[in-house]
């Protein structure tokens, strides 16, 4: 009889598994990528990409950068002060276990010089985000 209950209740445990709502995660990815464009235009580029980096990020600028301190460090010496970045997401992509997702889109960063001119170029990006402990979202590639 016990081996009959445990069997019973390991059956209604499996068919009371939860379902993964990827609509939803991907709502989370888009207002995550929101919130980053957000603070890379209140706070600057330095802050939002050191902000929204997982610690084991690693940013391709050319060359590879890896880990948080090291892309705030990059981004610092860069000089971004004249720099505006706007970018959205055009696809989001949710892993089968909803822990990872990426987004690619279009991007164009508007440089603004000692003189007051602007110029920009634009591209397209790939971001690779990670589920936080907290829930939260952080990339881990861009």
């Amino acid at each position: 009889m016990k081996i009959a209950n445990a069997l019973l209740i390991s059956l209604l445990l499996i068919g009371c598994e939860s379902k993964i709502d990827k609509s939803k995660i991907k709502e989370e990815i888009r207002q995550a990528e929101a919130n980053f464009e957000k603070m890379a235009k209140e706070k600057g580029i330095p802050e939002a990409f050191f902000a929204f980096a997982d610690e084991a990020a690693t940013i391709n600028r050319g060359e590879l950068i890896h880990g948080r301190k090291e892309i705030l460090d990059f981004y610092q010496k860069a000089k971004m002060e004249n720099v505006q970045l706007n970018w959205s997401p055009d696809s989001v992509f949710v892993s089968e276990s909803a822990d990872l997702a990426y987004t690619y889109g279009n991007y164009k960063m508007i440089i603004t010089d000692s003189l007051g001119q602007a110029s920009s170029r634009s591209g397209i990006f790939h971001t690779i985000w990670k589920k936080q402990k907290d829930g939260g979202w952080k990339y881990i590639w861009d």
